[in-house]
């Protein structure tokens, strides 16, 4: 279905805008008492309902679909806002005293978690809450369950809020919702309030109804006019513990929103964000308003005559929201392209956790992984990947170099970062400044580290035999004196096996050789009273090939990629899923007469009439020149497409002539799957001579990054 009218829905969000700045204002409060509670207390109670109908409203397509991306970004979105609203009003939070003798740690989880870390703010995690409610319980169960189960916990609400003097006649109900109340202040929150307006909105989506305006306007002023009357007799009884919930506010907001839908009007994001701005910042102009009556001695005027009062805040909110959107549009941006416009690689972080699970399943169970991310993340992308790996627990991770270490801190990365590599001394205070943990490569190269004078936290690396980094097994007496250096913390033990990939006998034996020579190196600190830390022997392979080995970590690289290095047997067997697919896009179909020679240096030459075409892709992105030469090929309509000719610069050209109706801008797989094609990434690295790692780590910077969760 298509969204067209929505215009009228970006006019009334402004108009809601400034029914919530009522609210908080009282603006009839000095003239008549009544009137301002009708207005604030009952139509003013129109405008957060709307909010979430309307999300709700343009949600319907992703939760029919299963789009997880487009609701998990829309999570992500009004997270973000929620975020900067906490600190933008931390300072009134501090000024009021609220981090003071109240305050407990408790209180601010519930008040972030429900309530809102200020009193209009509730209505962000309210919005997150009901999305992950709704969304769950539609896919789940479906939409009829959902409708049921939204108006049980709405229904709940109720009592706690406007229907509150009903629960006070019986005792169960009222131990009940005092329960409820340690836990949250109000119920009208995410759980039991914001369900059945996201519902009422994606119902509105899905049925599409398209009544009389004659019927719409009957059912609206009836509607409306028994909710007034319904909040009028609940305030006269004094049942109500809030005023957020009634019964006739469904039907009211439903009638409301089929008005709106049936006005014209033009869609706005200007207004949009307007509304936003103007629903986020008003309560610091209440402050402001107020304060500058108070310097002014203008008390009686600005604050005291509610009208006005409530006039000059909405003016002064109109003004500055106005400012924030333009300052907003007008903010030169860079010219972000499609990350799937030409050539793209694309992240199936499920298939990430997958493989974390799979690796763990094999490994001993003190055994942890530390998730190597160097070369960013073998061209995975290390923040993201990192991030998620966070998500399932990983809390140790390597990178090769200082720069990638600290990239990875700067973009939040908790837990232990080795550096496998060597760092520049002059770089040593970044360590101690990212709490990045060093390798010690040699001897000489710890007495640098003490030289600093601040403590270094390090991981010794020992050789055993790959002879490449490390203080030789055998130098016992170099490797204690680094325990006495007075600026090093020695918090782990390491070393790397060289032919652990190989299955040959002799190869089995030489990595036997090493494991024991570390064993009996580590064995020999402890009986000396050095305590080595974390230990860790495996690499991916060694993970694969000798799971088994005691130790605190294992260095899962490229098997947490869901690859390996060379095709080949393994001795455990795992099933690993890749996490990268790479994608590019057909630019150009020409025909080909016979005897035509293509690309540079006239290579190939067509033996019959051919169809062929370029692909937005070359050896500047990572694609090995040389990958034409050994039969190469990439997958289009789930068949296989010849490579033909040399790869160039930025593009390389395939034979379609028996693949029907190509068309410029179809989707080329040269790593992934495409139907029930495959191209591993392993075939790629065999027919160029080479290893995965190297074909992974070498994909180029001009290369987009699509992140997506396929399980």
């Amino acid at each position: 279905m298509q969204f067209n009218k929505t215009g009228s829905l970006d006019m009334f969000r402004v108009i809601a805008a400034f029914l919530v700045i009522a609210i908080h204002t009282s603006p009839l409060y000095s003239i008549n008492e009544t009137a301002d509670f009708i207005l604030t207390r009952i139509v003013g109670r129109v405008a957060v309902p709307f909010f979430m109908m309307v999300t709700g409203y343009f949600l319907y397509q992703a939760i029919q679909n299963k789009d997880r991306s487009y609701i998990r970004s829309s999570v992500i979105k009004i997270s973000t806002i929620y975020g900067l609203s906490i600190l933008l009003f931390l300072p009134v939070n501090y000024y009021s005293g609220y981090f003071q003798d109240t305050f407990s740690w408790n209180k601010l989880v519930k008040d972030i978690l429900f309530d809102g870390t200020f009193y209009h703010l509730w209505y962000l995690p309210a919005m997150i809450v009901g999305i992950l409610i709704v969304t769950f319980g539609i896919q789940r169960f479906g939409l009829r369950a959902s409708w049921v189960g939204a108006i049980v916990l709405y229904g709940i609400g109720l009592l706690g809020d406007s229907y509150y003097g009903l629960v006070q006649t019986t005792n169960s109900l009222a131990t009940f919702y005092e329960s409820i109340f340690t836990i949250v202040d109000y119920t009208r929150n995410g759980l039991f309030f914001a369900p059945i307006f996201l519902i009422l909105g994606i119902t509105i989506a899905k049925t599409n109804l398209s009544y009389s305006m004659k019927h719409i306007l009957i059912g609206l002023f009836s509607s409306g006019s028994l909710f007034i009357m319904e909040g009028l007799l609940l305030h006269s009884h004094s049942w109500q513990r809030h005023d957020s919930m009634y019964i006739l506010l469904v039907p009211c907001m439903y009638y409301l929103f089929l008005l709106l839908r049936k006005l014209p009007g033009k869609s706005s994001k200007t207004l949009r964000n307007l509304s936003l701005f103007l629903y986020l910042i008003h309560p610091w102009i209440i402050i402001l308003v107020r304060g500058f009556a108070k310097v002014m001695n203008q008390e009686q005027l600005l604050i005291y005559h509610s009208l006005i009062h409530y006039l000059v805040v909405c003016g002064v909110s109109l003004l500055v929201s106005i400012i924030l959107v333009l300052l907003f549009s007008n903010t030169k941006k860079e010219n972000h392209v499609s990350p799937d416009s030409r050539a793209w690689i694309e992240i199936d972080l499920g298939a990430l956790r997958h493989n974390v699970k799979e690796l763990n399943q094999t490994l001993p169970s003190q055994c942890d992984l530390m998730a190597v991310v160097k070369a960013n993340a073998y061209g995975h992308g290390d923040v993201i990947i990192a991030r998620e790996l966070m998500r399932t627990g990983i809390k140790a991770f390597a990178v090769a170099t200082i720069s990638e270490g600290i990239r990875l801190r700067q973009n939040g990365i908790k837990g232990d970062i080795l550096i496998l590599g060597y760092t520049n001394p002059k770089d040593f205070s970044y360590l101690v400044k990212y709490k990045l943990i060093q390798t010690v490569v040699d001897y000489a190269y710890a007495k640098l580290l003490n030289d600093y004078p601040k403590m270094i936290t390090v991981h010794i690396k020992i050789d055993t035999g790959m002879h490449r980094l490390g203080i030789p097994v055998e130098n016992r007496i170099e490797i204690e004196k680094i325990f006495h250096c007075a600026n090093i913390k020695v918090a782990g033990v390491f070393t790397h096996l060289s032919t652990s990939d190989r299955l040959l006998d002799e190869d089995i034996q030489y990595s036997k050789q090493q494991i024991q020579q570390f064993y009996q190196l580590i064995d020999s600190l402890k009986e000396n009273g050095y305590q080595p830390g974390k230990l860790h022997i495996q690499s991916s392979y060694g993970i694969l090939n000798y799971p088994d080995l005691t130790c605190d970590y294992a260095r899962a690289g490229i098997a947490l990629y869901g690859v390996l290095s060379t095709p080949g047997r393994t001795g455990t067997p795992i099933h690993l899923k890749p996490v990268l697919s790479l994608m590019a896009r057909i630019a150009v179909i020409r025909e080909i007469d016979s005897g035509e020679v293509i690309g540079y240096g006239r290579q190939y030459q067509t033996k019959s009439k051919m169809t062929i075409a370029t692909v937005t892709i070359g050896y500047a992105d990572g694609i090995p020149r040389h990958l034409s030469e050994n039969d190469a090929y990439v997958l289009l309509h789930s068949k296989k497409a010849p490579i033909i000719g040399r790869i160039c610069m930025d593009q390389l050209i395939i034979d379609v002539s028996h693949i029907n109706e190509v068309k410029q801008n179809d989707i080329v797989t040269i790593i992934g799957t495409d139907g029930d094609k495959q191209i591993r990434c392993e075939e790629i690295a065999d027919k160029c001579g080479t290893i995965t790692n190297e074909i992974l780590s070498r994909l180029g910077e001009r290369l987009e990054y699509q992140y997506k969760d396929k399980l």
